[in-house]
């Protein structure tokens, strides 16, 4: 029996959410966290508040949450794309409803609007906000730090500082065009400090960000631990339309075989939290093969197996997660140790991880998929019943599910409709 409420801190769950997200391209892999430095460090040089930094740092991590796709990623890479981006947007949407994210949700809105198409502080009616603009700046310097080696700005095989005077002059260029000319100013002086550029092309920048925001961080209780894991879940969800709404019927099936299972109320929201996370690695798995219309390749389904890895490493680092992550991040293990990635057995398996392994293939296989239409309730608990009886799954918790079968159900498609409603909502403007 659990007895505390986690305390999360704040910043800490939100780096790990951009470590997953770092998984979609890998070509702007680390680039959310180089934003979030160079963002907060051109706020050291303007000496802004504590408080703005510190929004910052979050608005820099989560900059691009509503890029869901590795092709959206790519395409903000280029430097010169004048387009606005919807997923600033989107990315906007995503944020906003979770209340300690409100300020930096306005920020990544307009973290895309060059400084003289917003006229100055304005856009289409709206503030745009000293953050936006730091962002802004942040976001395209890093891009310039990325850019391929045909776009003739950064030699990739020269050490850092041979970078420094092409990007310095590119951003020159543009002063009182697309950036702020203030902003343009103290980032030119930070960029002649060395430790700037050794700083953001080292391997230990998740740890200087982290030491940046831990006086600064508020700590999650379990309510905003559970909201958060809602934001996280569309994060991870609305990439396909196939997917939109698995995340919600696995969180609320397994709180429901929780609650028969004896668990007290705040185990049965921790299991809620991990339902939300169980897929976070998901991130890592193309687009394409999560909407593939027929059976996978082998190559294709060793791709997707990586996925309950990859939750369980982005989430290890998180302080008072621990068994949030077990339960979430073992779902694909069996009782037989014949599943993935860990090979766990019978005896390395809690109860909490044996629920999300059956409320996960539950909801899978009577949910629609691009492949096949979701199985009858009948022919699902066949095949759950068969792989209870191969020692796949437990058949405790399978059986718990026979008896109450009407009433998981039923929670899992009342959790599954305002989940498509809300990515119909949110989508509209991809």
């Amino acid at each position: 029996m659990i007895t505390e409420n986690p305390r999360i801190p704040l910043f800490d769950l939100a780096l790990s959410l951009c470590d997953a997200m770092d998984l979609v391209s890998e070509r702007l892999a680390s680039h959310h966290k180089c934003v979030a430095y160079t963002a907060v460090s051109i706020a050291d040089e303007l000496g802004l508040s504590k408080e703005q930094k510190n929004q910052l740092l979050l608005a820099g991590v989560l900059h691009d949450s509503g890029a869901l796709s590795e092709k959206e990623r790519d395409d903000i890479a280029t430097f010169n794309a004048d387009r606005r981006h919807s997923h600033a947007e989107l990315g906007y949407r995503l944020l906003k409803d979770f209340k300690p994210f409100h300020n930096i949700a306005n920020i990544v809105r307009h973290h895309h609007v060059s400084w003289n198409d917003g006229a100055g502080s304005e856009h289409k009616g709206e503030e745009v906000t000293i953050g936006s603009h730091i962002l802004r700046l942040a976001d395209r310097i890093d891009v310039l730090r990325l850019a391929d080696r045909v776009d003739m700005l950064v030699d990739k095989e020269h050490e850092v500082l041979g970078q420094v005077e092409r990007i310095q002059n590119e951003i020159r260029m543009n002063s009182g065009k697309m950036f702020v000319p203030e902003l343009v100013d103290a980032f030119i002086d930070l960029s002649n400090k060395e430790y700037y550029w050794f700083d953001i092309t080292s391997s230990s920048l998740r740890s200087v960000l982290a030491r940046r925001a831990r006086s600064e961080t508020i700590e999650l209780d379990m309510e905003g631990l559970l909201a958060l894991s809602n934001m996280f879940r569309q994060i991870i969800d609305f990439r396909s339309r196939y997917t939109a709404t698995h995340t919600s019927g696995v969180a609320a099936s397994a709180e429901g075989l929780a609650e028969l299972s004896g668990f007290s109320e705040r185990e049965c929201k921790m299991i809620e939290v991990a339902g939300n996370l169980h897929d976070l690695g998901k991130l890592a798995v193309p687009k394409e093969i999560l909407e593939k219309p027929a059976a996978l390749t082998r190559r294709e389904y060793n791709i997707v197996k990586c996925h309950p890895f990859y939750s369980f490493r982005v989430l290890e680092p998180v302080s008072g997660l621990e068994v949030i992550n077990e339960w979430a991040s073992f779902h694909h293990e069996r009782l037989d140790a014949r599943g993935y990635p860990f090979h766990h057995g019978e005896a390395d398996l809690s109860v909490g991880s044996r629920i999300m392994a059956v409320a996960d293939i539950f909801t899978a296989i009577t949910e629609d998929r691009p492949y096949r239409p979701g199985m009858t309730g009948e022919r699902a608990l066949s095949i759950l019943k068969e792989m209870a009886g191969e020692s796949l799954l437990d058949p405790d918790i399978v059986s718990l599910l026979s008896s109450n079968f009407d009433d998981i159900n039923s929670r899992r498609i009342a959790a599954q409709e305002p989940a498509s409603r809300r990515y119909e909502d949110v989508m509209e403007i991809a």
